[in-house]
């Protein structure tokens, strides 16, 4: 049965698999049903993202439903936050209203995730961070309901000054965006810098929803920095990349994770986001310690799109808070007391201990660039091994 399953799961899309499942498998359907939630940005600029990790998310879902000594049946309730946290308040608030849903993870944009954590904390539902990275989120309160898979942008942020530093970079210019998420990575970035070493020309904050750079990037030009470290999302990323090279500013490109995405070269074309750098909590998905299972699971189910970064935070999220129901039952009050003494918990991602404010401590940082057309780990691209020159030099 089990093999028959995952065979028809190949050919449907997220809901159907998961649906697919439920139908087939005889003895779930004896079980109880438990409502589980996701929450991310599903369509905008950073939809890919989103879109992976509800993939991961159900995949978690259906591989759990197939599993006959599960003692329950689970649904996906899965919700479009848009990367907007207007949008995010209002779609954690329908979640976190409905008793059926005994708990969520949420959130891939760090402002949307500043947003709903209140809410969560009300109505006592408890949410995994599965992607969203300022430190905030879970050091700016004391509530049990908050707990986070991946890592923060504080170690992000530490890795990528000393990596640029340690490669010849001395001067940087910053762009950043307004929001939270943007701020944030600035004032982690700028302070690792210069206790490294390396000098700020200028800073430059933009909106989220900032088209036009002339301004900023004339003025870096002038300053001729060997970086434009730039800290916001894809879809600014990439204008912002267009815009340096119509100006011809010859300058390295690094961002934050939040660029770190297929939809990165689908906006700029494999040569101008070439030697891009970014750096990224965890080991690629291929080199995690459940890596290859969890990739060779997801290709079977089906799934039209890729992972993306964060798929795998997602799913090992969405497999941590399916173990606490399993293990407390269907209680919301009794699946935060378990998450709150989480250590050592074995996931796809590497062991998951959480500490005091639910914050999974993820030490390893693994740097990327961009190379034809695909982000390659830096230690096996051809700018470390000496066969491209850095950019920038």
């Amino acid at each position: 049965m089990h093999s028959n399953i995952l065979r028809l799961a190949q050919t449907l899309s997220f809901t159907a698999a998961t649906a697919a499942l439920l139908t087939l498998s005889a003895p779930a359907m004896a079980k109880d049903t438990v409502e589980l939630g996701f929450v991310g940005p599903l369509t905008g600029g950073v939809s890919s993202v989103g879109v992976g990790g509800r993939n991961s998310a159900d995949l978690a879902i259906a591989l759990r439903n197939a599993d006959p000594d599960a003692k329950y049946t689970y649904e996906l309730e899965a919700l479009d936050d848009e990367c907007k946290p207007n949008v995010g308040v209002q779609v954690a608030t329908k979640l976190a209203a409905n008793r059926k849903v005994i708990g969520t993870i949420a959130h891939y944009c760090s402002a949307v995730a500043m947003g709903t954590v209140d809410i969560y904390h009300k109505f006592g539902l408890p949410a995994i961070v599965w992607g969203a990275v300022l430190p905030d989120i879970t050091y700016g309160n004391d509530y049990p309901e908050i707990s986070r898979v991946n890592g923060t942008m504080i170690n992000q942020n530490e890795t990528a000054a000393k990596f640029m530093v340690d490669h010849g970079y001395k001067t940087f210019a910053i762009i950043h965006d307004t929001t939270d998420y943007g701020k944030g990575h600035n004032e982690y970035f700028s302070k690792f810098l210069q206790e490294d070493g390396g000098e700020i020309v200028g800073t430059f904050g933009v909106t989220s929803d900032q088209q036009d750079f002339t301004a900023e990037l004339t003025q870096i030009k002038q300053l001729n920095p060997d970086v434009v470290y730039f800290a916001g999302l894809t879809p600014l990323g990439v204008r912002v990349r267009q815009q340096m090279d119509k100006l011809g500013i010859d300058a390295a490109f690094e961002g934050v994770s939040g660029i770190k995405s297929d939809a990165y070269f689908d906006g700029l074309g494999p040569e101008l986001a070439e030697g891009t750098f970014t750096f990224l909590e965890g080991a690629p998905a291929e080199k995690l310690p459940g890596g290859a299972y969890f990739l060779s699971e997801y290709e079977k189910a089906g799934y039209d799109s890729a992972p993306e970064a964060y798929g795998p935070f997602a799913f090992a999220a969405m497999d941590l808070l399916i173990d606490a129901v399993e293990a407390v039952g269907p209680d919301r009050k009794k699946v935060t007391e378990y998450l709150t003494k989480v250590s050592d918990h074995d996931s796809i991602t590497g062991p998951i201990t959480f500490d005091d404010h639910g914050q999974n401590t993820v030490a390893l940082i693994t740097a990327y660039v961009a190379q034809d057309g695909k982000w390659v780990l830096w230690d096996d691209s051809e700018y470390a091994m000496g066969a491209r020159t850095l950019p920038g030099q």
